[in-house]
């Protein structure tokens, strides 16, 4: 049988290509002789015939390439082909920005950071481009809250001015009302004082014409 068929049939059995398989030199007329499948395995057992080990092909040159376009190497004017837009669309960009700014919102909201009325506000200033990252945001939500904290108090101390005030006054009419009240006693207990000596000198001076 020819050394092609062979390699064929050899090929076949150890499920590799023709090129995979190698036949000794030295043992060209026993290989010749083979003409079967079960001759060829007896060959590949008894070493006459074998397989070629897979070429290793490396990915260690690819992986510290990798690595070093990471850290900024190999990008610069003689490595770019395409123009900056195809190469980092400004779509994408934005995209990417949106995606960072509104999971930050989303998460300082679950943290109770900020309430749901300051979410909604700071989700559509996002949408109108008005934070250029991350840190210009967090800048603005901290002037936010102080400002919201401050307005807050001075609330507070107003409302809490008018409500003293208020108790004040009440305070004071009270006070007035009783006043009022004492004055009022005070004068129908004296008009009533001045009336009863009247009223038995009359009782008297009738008496006296009547005898």
């Amino acid at each position: 049988m020819p050394l092609f068929g062979l390699k064929r049939l050899a090929a076949s059995i150890k499920r590799c290509g023709r090129k995979k398989i190698w036949m000794d030199p030295n043992e060209v007329v026993e290989i010749a002789g083979a003409n079967t499948r079960q001759a060829i395995r007896r060959l590949l057992k008894d070493g006459f015939i074998i397989s070629k080990p897979e070429t290793v092909h490396s990915k260690y040159r690819i992986r510290r390439n990798t690595e070093a376009r990471f850290k900024g190497r190999h990008s610069g004017f003689g490595k770019r082909k395409g123009t900056a837009e195809a190469r980092t669309p400004k779509k994408k960009l934005w995209t990417l920005r949106m995606q960072v700014l509104r999971r930050f919102l989303k998460r300082y909201r679950d943290a109770k950071k900020i309430d749901r009325h300051l979410y909604s506000k700071l989700y559509m200033k996002v949408k109108g481009n008005h934070f250029k990252n991350k840190r210009v945001m967090l800048e603005y939500i901290f002037k936010k809250k102080a400002s919201m904290s401050r307005a807050k108090l001075l609330a507070d101390q107003t409302e809490a001015h008018r409500r003293r005030v208020r108790e004040a006054r009440k305070r004071r009419e009270h006070r007035i009302a009783a006043r009022k009240a004492n004055a009022l006693k005070e004068a129908v207990e004296a008009q009533l004082s001045t009336e009863a000596p009247l009223k038995q000198d009359t009782k008297k001076e009738h008496f006296k014409k009547k005898k």
